[in-house]
């Protein structure tokens, strides 16, 4: 049915903008009369916005989510008619600070995502602000073109934001800057005017001409000239002369959502590229590095991107030196672009230099720098670094004297970085280790900022080259610009928002650059905690700042075999993101707006999505670990009260295994009846639509123990496996537990010891956050497990190898026996290769699907795992992301319909599209299960299918011997 029309909402007066903390009276009543989107003031949508990608934080009074354009319009007419300052806000991975703010946060990202037009010969495409980029070159790519500007966050940013702050990306010195993209804007004033603004044809708010008219050769000699100026107001572009005549568009793009809010672009589309090749160039340091860039200009490539070494962990498939240039080339054909990328290689004087020609191979090494943003947020040592000065920009022929001036700089105040970025524009990312939490550090801060923006201008340079001035640069650019231009960029500002409701703060009368910082309401104290958070020096508040808001978690499709975030990516909501959480705990730290602390509901609720799927402590950059902050805030919030029932029911479940045991057979019994289920799920919190998982009659250990015999014989200290005997293993699928003998025995001739009685992880009792009974199971374990050296675990079920590599050690900090049984865990193929590695396993030469388990993913690697397969002639990939059902998660009432959506995301479609004969894998109990309850598919463990080579290859023998 066609939606009636609304008529525009009339204000009744125009107080002047006043700045508040809680809104003005009527203000929420008017704002959700006047429009059909989603208006929320609760603490969890405030605390959720209270952050960016930057090191500042304010507290907004509500959020909008606007339906339409009609919406913003009403919006910021109410908002005028109240006093209320608006942000419009699209990913929220803005550095400088400038999608944070004290009013109404406009939420693009949720209902203004269409791509209205994509006109393949006119190369245009109009779509909406917050369409992903991401989708916007997907959209594009069967035409064969793109959206040029490509900024890290391409997979979550969108292009309101990109507009907001003239976004670049590695591809600028090919395709320009977000404002050399745009070819037309309807924006939206503060007060709800509409207008259109398009290259060529001036229309912008009365007085504007008249101002630029007015300063014509200030404007003319004020700017300086190099390829990444972002910082400021773009005024020059209203120049008579400028190209093409007066351009508003490019006037506004950059302006920070301070001038209008974006509701629809029209973006101009590039052709991409049929193939693409990448050179690596090796240098001695990164001031070679970023001196040789500028000569690689006139071979025409697509980027010219530099990082030094200081930044990678891994440098796998690097070339030998100190620094790299990643020199991307394009062409028609892939042998045309290897060669131009080989005649890049052949002219650059480098140490060292490879072409990758390789798609894959190319993803892995662009992951090593878009990854940048985050894994520069800490120094190898695990000193925490922060933005603020992320992305100055110099002439590209200065800039190997600028890093030498900038290192030294750096030196001079006890301060470290690690350079990196866009060489071949002269741009600079940098994350510096500053002390944001005393007075003398931000103090300290204060002086480096103020000294390093003399620097870039010494050099020619501006102070932003692609984030944008936001509160981070703004304060500071009268020493770039002077006083007088610095003052017309405040009259433009006027002209454009009088009323001074747009981001008040960002580029015009900034607030200072070491005011609102997000670290001040944090506790000044240690917060009492069960884990140890090695990582953060024990301090949960620490643990709880290393998310940094570059949203990575955001990105709604599964990247390859990435694992987070899966509930985000089923419910598209910030607050079941790994940022969102993590945002929600930082409030709940900070108390003002979540007063509750450990009792607070709105983050129980958030956390209560969470898979614990630990995806985001291997995927998130800087190793954000959710599911062990998940179950410290359960431990903490279900202190001395009742717990939800699935909490006793399935938190405590080896217990109730082990009590069950001798009565497997009726306990499956009466599983099969179906009201008495029903009424076993209910008490136990379970969700209907699940079935109970079938005890074993027989327990592997008790099938070990009995295959061995009662009278074993003494078997030499040095030719034994000790192989844990998880839950699962022992009481749901003892087959595995069985396979894994037969294999181990095989490839080993070693024997298998019976495993002691009682043992346990604890991982039930964690993923509940009953933590005082994990580390009392975990205390008893190893009390009775003998460790011996030399002979490591073999742990079969992933989340129980997980647990006893992390928590265990985690949790138990002080206990050596707790640090060497982590260090002695091994998956069966880590196994197999470190202590059999001669042995050839079966040849079973057939296709495989499945899913990596997303703890093994996260915690253990899967390594091992694709090079034992490939010897077995087991092809294929097996699937990302995660299985839905996470042990306890998806059993749970309540988490049906995402536990399934979860499934369905990777796993499910792969299994279903499999080839006849493929073999199913899936080494989780949990993955098995899900693929049974909603496939009908039996996956198996790995152990089995080699048990199963094994036995085929015997029968061959003896059919062979026969004949």
């Amino acid at each position: 049915m066609a939606e009636q029309h609304r008529p525009p909402y009339r204000p009744q007066s125009r107080p002047q903008h006043r700045p508040t903390a809680e809104a003005p009276d009527g203000f929420a009543a008017a704002l959700r009369s006047a429009v059909r989107g989603e208006a929320d003031f609760g603490p969890t949508a405030r605390a959720l916005m209270t952050m960016d990608a930057s090191n500042y934080r304010r507290v907004p009074l509500g959020v909008l989510a606007p339906r339409d354009a009609d919406d913003i319009a009403a919006a910021l007419t109410v908002c005028q008619e109240y006093g209320v300052p608006v942000v419009p806000r699209g990913g929220g991975t803005s550095i400088a600070g400038q999608a944070t703010g004290t009013g109404l946060v406009l939420d693009l990202t949720r209902h203004l995502r269409s791509i209205l037009a994509l006109d393949p010969a006119a190369r245009t495409a109009t779509v909406q602000p917050g369409v992903i980029l991401d989708d916007l070159r997907a959209a594009a790519a069967p035409h064969g073109l793109t959206f040029g500007p490509d900024p890290s966050t391409h997979s979550r940013c969108t292009l309101g934001g990109m507009i907001g702050n003239n976004s670049c990306g590695a591809h600028s010195v090919a395709w320009g800057t977000t404002a050399d993209n745009v070819r037309a804007l309807e924006v939206v004033r503060y007060g709800g005017e509409a207008l259109r603004l398009e290259q060529g044809r001036a229309v912008s708010p009365h007085g504007v001409r008249e101002l630029i008219d007015a300063h014509l050769a200030l404007l003319r000699t004020g700017y300086p000239d190099l390829p990444r100026r972002i910082s400021g107001y773009a005024l020059d572009a209203l120049l008579p002369e400028h190209p093409g005549g007066p351009d508003p568009v490019r006037a506004f793009c950059g302006s920070e959502g301070t001038l209008a809010v974006v509701t629809e672009a029209t973006v101009r589309l590039v052709e991409a590229p049929r193939a693409r090749a990448l050179a690596v160039l090796g240098y001695a340091d990164e001031s070679a590095a970023a001196e040789a860039a500028p000569g690689l200009l006139p071979y025409r490539p697509l980027t010219v991107e530099g990082m030094a070494a200081d930044l990678v962990r891994e440098p796998a498939g690097l070339p030998r030196g100190a620094a790299w240039l990643f020199v991307e080339t394009g062409g028609d054909t892939p042998a045309e672009a290897r060669a131009y990328a080989e005649r890049i290689l052949r002219a650059a004087d480098a140490v060292d230099g490879t072409v990758v020609t390789d798609p894959a191979g190319q993803r892995a090494l662009w992951r090593i720098r878009e990854d940048a943003a985050g894994t520069s947020t800490r120094m190898p040592d695990g000193t925490e670094a922060w933005p603020g000065w992320e992305d100055c920009a110099v002439p590209p022929a200065r800039l190997g004297p600028y890093l030498r001036d900038f290192r030294a700089l750096l030196a001079q105040h006890g301060l470290r970085g690690t350079p990196y970025g866009h060489f071949g524009d002269g741009c600079i990312h940098v994350r510096i280790d500053f002390d944001l939490l005393t007075p003398a550090g931000v103090s300290r801060f204060r002086r480096f900022s103020e000294e390093l923006a003399d620097l870039v201008v010494a050099h020619g340079g501006s102070l932003s080259g692609e984030h944008g001035d936001g509160q981070a640069r703004a304060e500071l650019l009268p020493r770039m610009y002077g006083d007088e231009l610095v003052g017309l960029f405040g009259r433009f500002k006027d002209l454009w928002d009088p009323d001074g409701g747009l981001n008040p703060g960002m580029l015009a009368r900034p607030a200072p650059l070491d005011a609102n910082l997000r670290f001040e309401v944090l506790p000044k104290r240690p917060v009492d905690v069960e884990f140890g958070y090695p990582q953060d020096g024990g301090d949960f508040a620490g643990a709880v700042r290393r998310c940094v808001g570059v949203a990575k978690c955001r990105t709604e499709t599964a990247p390859g075999a990435g694992v987070m975030c899966p509930s985000y990516r089923v419910t598209g909501e910030e607050a079941h993101s790994t940022r969102g959480r993590a945002r929600l705990l930082h409030e709940m730290l900070a108390g003002e707006v979540i007063t509750d602390g450990w009792r607070s509901t709105e983050v129980r609720d958030a956390l209560d999505l969470c898979l614990s799927c630990k995806g985001c402590r291997s995927d998130c950059p800087v190793g954000v670990d959710m599911a062990t902050y998940k179950a410290e805030f359960l431990h903490h919030h279900y202190r001395g009260r009742l717990r939800p029932a699935a909490h006793y029911a399935l938190g405590r479940l080896p217990r109730w295994l082990r009590l069950a045991r001798p009565f497997a057979g009726l306990f499956n019994a009466l599983a099969r009846v179906r009201p008495l289920a029903g009424l076993a799920k209910r008490l136990a919190g379970i969700t209907p639509e699940r079935a109970i998982p079938e005890l074993a009659t027989e327990t592997y250990s008790r099938w070990l123990r009995g295959r061995q015999g009662k009278g074993t014989h003494i078997v030499s200290s040095s030719r034994v496996v000790q192989l844990w005997a998880d839950t699962f293993t022992e009481h749901l699928s003892p087959q595995v537990g069985r396979a894994a003998v037969r294999v181990l025995e095989e490839a080993t001739g070693r024997t298998v010891l019976p495993p002691p009685s009682g043992v346990c992880c604890g991982l039930t009792y964690v993923s509940t956050g009953q933590l005082d009974r994990a580390r009392a199971v975990m205390r008893r374990t190893l009390d009775r497990i003998g460790l011996l050296p030399g002979h490591p675990f073999v742990v079969l079920e992933p989340s129980c190898a997980a647990t006893l590599r992390t928590d265990l050690p985690e949790l138990l900090p002080d206990d050596p026996r707790a640090h060497e049984l982590a260090a002695s865990v091994r998956t069966l193929a880590q196994y197999l290769e470190e202590y059999a590695p001669d042995w050839t396993p079966p040849r079973l030469d057939r296709p495989v699907v499945g899913q990596t388990h997303c703890h093994q993913h996260a915690v253990l690697g899967d390594a091992a795992e694709r090079r034992l397969r490939e010897r077995m002639g087991l092809t294929g990939e097996l699937s990302g992301g995660c299985c839905g059902l996470a042990g306890n998660f998806g059993f749970e009432k309540g988490h049906w319909e995402v536990s399934v959506a979860c499934a369905e995301e990777q796993l499910l479609p792969a299994v279903r599209g499999a080839e006849p004969g493929a073999e199913v894998l899936a080494d989780g109990f949990s993955c098995r299960t899900q693929l049974d309850q909603l496939a009908g598919r039996q996956a198996r463990h790995l152990a089995e299918v080699i048990a199963e080579g094994l036995d085929a290859e015997g029968l061959d023998r003896e059919e062979g011997g026969g004949r």
